[in-house]
């Protein structure tokens, strides 16, 4: 079973994620309220995917992404980005500090299953 975080701090989107994938048995979700919350967890957890907001209290996802793509036991850790922020430059940002994929908001959640799955190498 691929573990799965979820990293957002607005409970509507969480929840929206969780239907998305919560219906899969191949995954384990995992849930993180703040980009602090997501950075612990991931370190302790080690997830497959994380799903990440870039707009998180405390740190951001970017910072998220960084500090896990950086740190040998988290590097290989898959990390969609989940934002409301479409312009080019984010999604550059995002690029630069090693995310693997790009979603704005407002999502299709098939969408986003289809590209977890891919990422997962889940078919």
């Amino acid at each position: 079973m691929k573990k799965v975080l979820l990293a957002d701090n607005e409970d509507g989107v969480l929840a929206l994620l969780a239907a998305a994938l919560g219906n899969d048995d191949r995954y384990s979700l995992l849930v993180a309220r703040d980009g602090e919350e997501a950075l612990a967890l991931a370190k302790k957890e080690v997830p497959d995917l994380v799903v990440l907001d870039v707009m998180m209290p405390k740190v951001d996802g970017y910072q998220v992404c960084q500090a896990l793509k950086q740190s040998p036991p988290t590097r290989h850790i898959k990390i969609v980005m989940l934002t409301a922020m479409a312009q080019y430059a984010n999604r550059e940002r995002a690029r630069a500090v090693g995310a693997d994929d790009y979603v704005t908001k407002p999502f299709s959640p098939t969408a986003l299953r289809t590209r977890v799955r891919s990422l997962l190498a889940l078919g």
